[in-house]
């Protein structure tokens, strides 16, 4: 599913216009990033959790070359999926 049809879902799951839709889910990213980038949280009960961690830098190998370079130290996102969406999933 892209974003346009995400939108699609939205406005019809909750009878509302696209452009409504596409608001509230420009919203809900624009939140989410704004949370993440100042090192916060964002946690939805049952369907999983969004966070920042520190990555450390490191030497990796170019795989044309195997020659060694060093990667930089960079922030990255995690997701850890909660307890409802998990068991969702895993339905037989």
């Amino acid at each position: 599913m892209n974003k346009s049809e995400l939108i699609d879902a939205i406005a019809a799951d909750a009878g509302i216009t696209k452009a409504a839709a596409k608001l509230a889910l420009e919203s809900f990213l624009n939140n989410v990033e704004g949370t993440l980038t100042k090192g916060g949280r964002v946690s939805l009960v049952g369907f999983g959790s969004w966070s920042v961690s520190q990555r450390a830098a490191r030497e990796g190998r170019n795989p044309q070359t195997g020659k060694t370079i060093k990667i930089a130290a960079k922030n990255v996102v995690k997701f850890k999926a909660g307890a409802e969406l998990e068991g969702s999933l895993n339905k037989k």
